[in-house]
């Protein structure tokens, strides 16, 4: 059986959650507290050397980090990872999207309100982080206002990555009145039958 060392709040973590529900996969959770270092810990670092979760651990116990490398590996052979090269293409390209325009702003931004409480001397970083956030929700609701998913009609491992920051957007700052469709496709996301919230 699976182990996923996570944070139950964490985006990342939640991805992996997610994915294992979709795909109907047992699995253990093994909580990780990220704020009092014990990703630091000796015994964490030999599973994730770079300190960071999700982690996931095989069957054979080996250990599989990142996020969105883990979702590729889960839906390998599945529908939410489609086999033909160009939409296999697309969704990577908005798993890069994710990383490098979506989780660093929406992410960041949830971190210093939601996690620390918004600290004085990070009110200005926070302040900062909108405006990129805004701009890959418009990215995303461009998107959205031409197909139901992100990659087409199939509901893939693009919408997982992105569906785990978005979805408590707000707890960032972020409101999504101005994006309907980003709104529609979170509604579509959470109707899966096999759907599980963040936190139970």
């Amino acid at each position: 059986m699976y182990k996923v060392y996570g944070d139950y709040q964490s985006g990342n973590c939640y991805k992996v959650k997610l994915m294992l529900h979709l795909l109907d996969i047992p699995y253990t959770w093994c909580p990780v507290n990220i704020l009092n270092g014990e990703t630091e810990r000796p015994e964490f670092l030999v599973k994730n050397p770079n300190g960071k979760v999700p982690v996931l651990e095989l069957e054979d116990g080996s250990y599989l980090w990142e996020s969105n490398a883990i979702l590729n590996y889960l839906a390998e052979g599945s529908l939410f990872l489609p086999s033909e090269p160009r939409l296999r293409t697309q969704v990577l390209q908005w798993q890069f999207f994710e990383q490098y325009s979506h989780e660093p702003y929406i992410a960041v931004a949830r971190f210093i309100q939601f996690y620390l409480g918004m600290p004085e001397d990070r009110v200005d970083e926070y302040k900062s982080l909108q405006k990129g956030g805004h701009k890959a929700l418009k990215v995303m609701e461009k998107q959205l206002q031409e197909t139901p998913y992100l990659v087409g009609d199939q509901y893939s491992i693009a919408d997982v990555a992105l569906y785990a920051y978005t979805h408590v957007a707000h707890e960032a700052g972020f409101l999504l009145n101005d994006y309907p469709k980003i709104r529609a496709w979170l509604e579509r996301v959470a109707s899966h039958p096999r759907h599980v919230p963040m936190i139970d």
